[in-house]
């Protein structure tokens, strides 16, 4: 699994692992069913701490993006999970004010929106 850690990134550590894991996802690179690293190795990999990784990995689960069966480790969940319309604008309205208050025309920001979704798109039916 390719994730990165970006020091200058002001996000949290186990923010940009759940960020890194969720745009897997999202472009197929993980699929249903498949399995995650398990917290020790993904820790150790990244040269963070473990409690890092369960972090990231709980969020994960709360989203419902992965299943965490203990013993078994944790896999992708399935991509039909039941979220609302409302809940998935709020989401994205949250991410839109954020570049709204960066300063960024309304141009740049639909830009932006299109080029990450094309790449979010790339190898998906």
């Amino acid at each position: 699994m390719l994730l990165t850690i970006d020091t200058a990134d002001r996000r949290a550590i186990y923010q940009q692992v759940a960020d890194g894991i969720k745009a897997l996802i999202a472009r197929g690179d993980l699929a249903e069913g498949a399995p995650l690293p398990p917290v020790r190795q993904l820790a150790a990999d990244l040269g963070v701490n473990l409690n890092t990784i369960a972090a990231a990995y709980r969020e994960l689960q709360s989203d419902g993006l992965i299943t965490v069966k203990h013993g078994s480790g944790a896999v992708v969940a399935s991509r039909t999970m039941e979220r609302s319309d409302d809940e998935l604008r709020r989401t994205l309205r949250t991410a839109l004010t954020q570049l709204v208050l960066a300063g960024l025309p309304k141009g740049r920001i639909l830009n932006i929106v299109s080029d990450e979704l094309h790449t979010l798109m790339k190898g998906t039916k």
